[in-house]
Order: structure tokens, then C-alpha cells, then sequence
């Protein structure tokens, strides 16, 4: 039952196979490409996340992220060779492990693309924030976090009053508007059909190096070796614990910062010499972040420290929790130099510290600039893969309906827009990513099993792209996301299973019996621009 309900994967290949896609790209685009897809949220945003919970050795953390991301990256672009359609690892599931596993990798991925746009959103927010007040503009923090409401929530639930928690309720704020206008504004965009242009996201490429160069190029200078002493003030980390804390956590959260791989995976179709080009620009361009990320987190942390904030018993307070918004506050308040772990917007407090203010409001200024972007590629992922669903019976049809004016799924697209914006207005950015990552680690889990089951139950298939030493590569990558998911929050690995749990009660209420391949109907469909038109029936004939 488990592995049931296959969609053949020639009625799949039969769209990627009439899309006759030109191999245009090499190595150089391929990497230029992943580098573009990659670099942005997770450096600009999670960096004080990751000093919480690592400290100075956050920089190990970005290594061993990386790592996973390489295999699993190695895994996926087999698939996205042979299957370089819509739906991504949700429509590669579906061919090599039947249906059930397919809606729960599906079902994952809203974590991955809804909540990870969240997460996006409110690094944006905490950017924008910044740069408006520094203009003198000030933003209530009233209407630009949630810590105050965070706190009452924890209270609420049995949570012990503290003098932290109190301090969070005193400064705090409640709902994050700037993160719901962001989301607003990007749903009005793919409803309406408006995508970014090549050129355009040139452009933002070059302005995310620009300002990760022009950090590095300010930090490294006033590096100071004591700042990186302890080195591992919380550990490894136990991927048996429920802190998350440690490299292995820190790893956990930087995870988020590499998403965006998948961008040269699905590029194979359209490679030169795939087999060569493929892995080139998918280890390349992961290399060259690595790298990029790992002078970012040693310029910041050489210049203003990295320590993780403990409480008054000295216990290290949890990422992201109003525990941490509140003694950040009372440290301020007391006339100490706020800590890195505490900024919002780590890299423009680095700059503002060592006294480069305004290099500091250039480089949120190119945050501002360049995170809408990926909020947009994120939303546009998720209304594919919900509109892919549809067009499978497993999802309501009216989700897959195409706007007469502007032909873009938007009935899914303002559901997926609403759902953003509650999430991105009522939560932390490391709590949302570390949610986006647990779904994200286990579609890339599934992925994995599913390119070593294919090798073995369709071997002459052809692979545009074949995984080098696939039973060696796979294996790590099914390892790397297990620890990795393993390491996360309690909070967060107690996300997917409730969320599996729920998508689960949906599929055998309502999906099971509607699938189109339940019923026998195997259709070729993947919101294709260059779809057939449908055949026309034979006039009845009454002779």
C-alpha cells in the first residue's frame, strides 16, 4: 500500500520530452546561477541565530551544512534530469515511490517554500525596520515583532515568569506588519503574472556580492584572535537533545542559507554536457557561498565577538525566544554594546560598531533590495507545487484554477499568500527557517531513497545526469539530513511530524479517494505554456 499508486514515469517524461529545451548553459552559468540562488537569506538574516547557538564555531556549522547540501544537491540533479517537470521532489516521489509518499513529500514542502518565504519575509522586515529608523522614521515595535506576544503565549502555556520574559512583554512588540506587507505586495505580483527578468536578477546578484564583498573587505582588518576564544562554547551538540544548541544546531539553521541549490539541479534539461556541467556548477557554486559565508562569519565575529547570551543562572537562551529579546533588552538598557547574537540585522551592526554606519545602512539597503526576490521565487514554488497537486486530484481542483485575464494559478496563490503572512507575522526568523528546514530536510531525505530505488528498479532509464557513486553519495545525504533534522529545536522536530500527522488525515479523508491515478486517469499536464490544445470529440453521428 505504502508503495502503491506509481505515476508512470513515461506519462511524466512525455512532457519533459516535448518541451525540447535547448542546452545552452555551461559551467560558468550553471555556478553563476546557483551562487544567485543561494546567497541572500540565510547569511543577511540567520547569522545572529547561528552565534547563539555555536558561537565563534558557527564557522564549522556553515562547513558541514554545506556538505549535506553538496549530496543531497548530487541526488536531486539525477532526478531533475530524467524528470524536469513541475512539482519538483514531490513529482519525483510520486514516479519512483508511489502516491502516499509523494503527498507527504508534497506535503513537506509547504514547509520548505511557504514557511521558508515567512522566514524571508521577516529578515526583511528586521532590514527594513533598520534602515527607516535610521533615516528617522521610527517604526513602532508595536507592529514590527511579535516578542511581547511570544512571551504572553509562553506564559499562557505554563511557562515560569522571569525578569526576562517581563522585559520582552515591556519592549516587545505584537504582529509583524512590515513582513505582512512584503507578502502582500508578492502575492499581488504572481497573481497578476509579473516575474522578474533575467537582467533584474543580474542586477540583485550583484548587489548581494557587492555588499557581502564590502563587508568582508571593512571586517577582516580589525579582526581580533580573542574574539574567537572559547571556540566551541556550546559543544558539538547532541543531535539526541531537544536544544538545538552546538555546531550541529548552529549546521541545523544554517541549512536555510544554502536552499536555493535546487536552482542548477533543474537547470540539467537545458546543460551542455550534463554529465561534466552539472556537478561543476552545483559543487562550484556551493564552494564559492561556502566560502563567501565563511569570511562574512569570520569578519563578524573577529570584529565584535559571537558569544552566545545566557541568562542570570547562566543557562544559553534559546534563539529567538522572547527569553533572549528580553535580556537583550536589559543588556542595552544597562549600557552594554549590544551583543551580535542579539541584531536583527547582524552584518549592518558589525559595520556600525567598528564605525562604518554608513557602509552598514548600504549593505540593509541591499538586503531590502534583494529579499523580496526570494520571497517571490519561494511563493512561486509553493503555488507550482500546490497547483501540480490539483492538477493530480490530490488538492480541490478550484485550487488549480487559471485566472481568465491573467492566466496564473491565483486562487492558490492567495492561499498560500494569506498562510505566509499569518505565519511571517506572529513568529521569529529562526524559528520559521528552523520549521522550513525540518520539511526541507525530508524532501531531500525522500529524494535520496528515491534516485538509489530508481537505479535499481529502472537502471537503463536514461540520466542526462547520473550520480556519481550514488550508493555512496546517497547514503551520506539520507545520514547528513537525519542528523541534521535530528539536531533542530524540539519545537521544530515535532513540526514535521504533527504536519505529517494533519496531511495524512487530509489524504485519507479527502485526497485518496480523488486521485486521478487512483481512478486510472494518467494525464500529461504540468502548466506547460506550450501544452497541446485538448482534441476536439467527434460530432455524434445518428445514421
Amino acid at each position: 500500500m505504502i508503495f502503491g499508486r506509481v505515476k508512470p514515469l513515461d506519462a511524466i517524461l512525455a512532457t519533459a520530452e516535448k518541451k525540447g529545451l535547448h542546452r545552452t548553459l555551461g559551467a560558468f552559468q550553471l555556478t553563476m546561477l546557483g551562487i544567485g540562488a543561494v546567497i541572500g537569506t540565510g547569511i543577511f538574516v540567520l547569522t545572529s541565530e547561528a552565534a547563539q547557538k555555536a558561537g565563534p564555531a558557527m564557522l564549522l556549522s556553515f562547513v558541514v551544512a554545506g556538505f549535506v547540501c553538496a549530496v543531497a544537491a548530487l541526488c536531486y540533479s539525477e532526478l531533475a534530469s530524467m524528470v524536469p517537470v513541475s512539482g519538483s521532489a514531490y513529482t519525483y516521489s510520486y514516479a519512483v515511490v508511489g502516491e502516499i509518499l509523494a503527498w507527504m513529500v508534497g506535503w513537506a514542502l509547504i514547509l520548505e517554500y511557504a514557511v521558508g518565504a515567512s522566514a524571508v519575509a521577516v529578515g526583511w522586515s528586521n532590514h527594513a525596520v533598520g534602515l527607516l529608523n535610521s533615516l528617522g522614521w521610527h517604526i513602532p515595535a508595536a507592529i514590527s515583532n511579535a516578542d511581547a506576544l511570544m512571551a504572553h503565549m509562553q506564559l499562557a502555556i505554563g511557562a515560569a515568569p522571569s525578569e526576562d520574559l517581563d522585559k520582552a512583554l515591556a519592549v516587545g512588540g505584537w504582529i509583524n506588519v512590515p513582513a505582512i506587507i512584503v507578502i502582500g505586495f508578492v502575492t499581488w505580483l504572481l497573481v497578476i503574472g509579473t516575474t522578474e527578468s533575467a537582467r533584474v536578477n543580474a542586477v540583485l546578484v550583484l548587489i548581494k556580492i557587492a555588499a557581502l564583498t564590502a563587508f568582508i573587505a571593512l571586517t577582516l582588518p580589525v579582526l581580533n584572535s580573542d574574539n574567537f576564544n572559547p571556540f566551541m562554547p556550546t559543544g558539538i551538540g547532541n543531535p539526541l537533545s531537544s536544544s538545538g544548541l552546538g555546531v550541529l544546531g548552529a549546521a541545523a539553521s544554517i541549512f536555510f542559507a544554502y536552499v536555493g541549490f535546487d536552482a542548477v539541479s533543474t537547470a540539467a534539461e537545458e546543460t551542455k554536457n550534463p554529465q561534466r556541467n552539472v556537478p561543476i556548477g552545483l559543487i562550484g557554486s556551493l564552494v564559492i557561498c561556502t566560502i563567501f559565508y565563511l569570511l562574512v562569519a569570520s569578519g563578524a565575529i573577529g570584529a565584535i565577538g559571537a558569544q552566545p547570551v545566557a541568562n542570570a543562572t547562566g543557562q544559553i537562551l534559546s534563539p529567538g525566544s522572547p527569553e533572549l529579546a528580553g535580556r537583550c533588552a536589559t543588556l542595552v538598557a544597562g549600557g552594554f554594546v549590544e551583543p551580535l547574537v542579539c541584531s536583527k540585522e547582524a552584518l549592518v551592526h558589525v559595520l556600525e560598531a567598528i564605525d562604518w554606519p554608513f557602509v552598514g545602512r548600504l549593505v540593509g539597503l541591499a538586503a531590502v533590495l534583494a529579499l523580496p526576490s526570494v520571497v517571490l521565487m519561494m511563493m512561486f514554488g509553493q503555488t507550482r507545487i500546490f497547483f501540480t497537486m490539483a492538477r493530480d486530484g490530490l488538492l480541490p481542483e478550484k485550487l488549480a484554477s487559471v485566472h481568465s485575464k491573467y492566466r496564473t494559478p491565483h486562487v492558490v496563490t492567495v492561499v498560500t499568500g494569506v498562510c505566509a503572512a499569518f505565519a511571517a507575522a506572529v513568529l521569529p526568523v529562526g524559528k520559521l527557517a528552523d520549521y522550513s528546514n525540518a520539511g526541507t530536510l525530508f524532501a531531500f531525505f525522500m529524494v535520496a531513497i528515491s534516485v538509489m530505488v530508481l537505479r535499481r528498479t529502472d537502471p537503463h532509464r536514461h540520466r542526462p545526469f547520473r550520480t556519481p557513486l550514488v550508493f555512496v553519495v546517497a547514503p551520506l545525504a539520507i545520514l547528513g539530513c537525519v542528523v541534521l533534522y535530528l539536531s533542530l529545536p524540539l519545537t521544530a522536530k515535532l513540526v514535521l511530524p504533527i504536519w505529517g500527522a494533519i496531511g495524512l488525515l487530509i489524504y485519507f479523508g479527502y485526497s485518496r479517494s480523488r486521485s486521478h491515478v487512483g481512478r486510472g486517469l494518467v494525464e500529461v499536464h504540468e502548466l506547460d505554456s506550450d501544452a497541446p490544445p485538448p482534441a476536439v470529440p467527434p460530432t455524434p453521428s445518428f445514421d
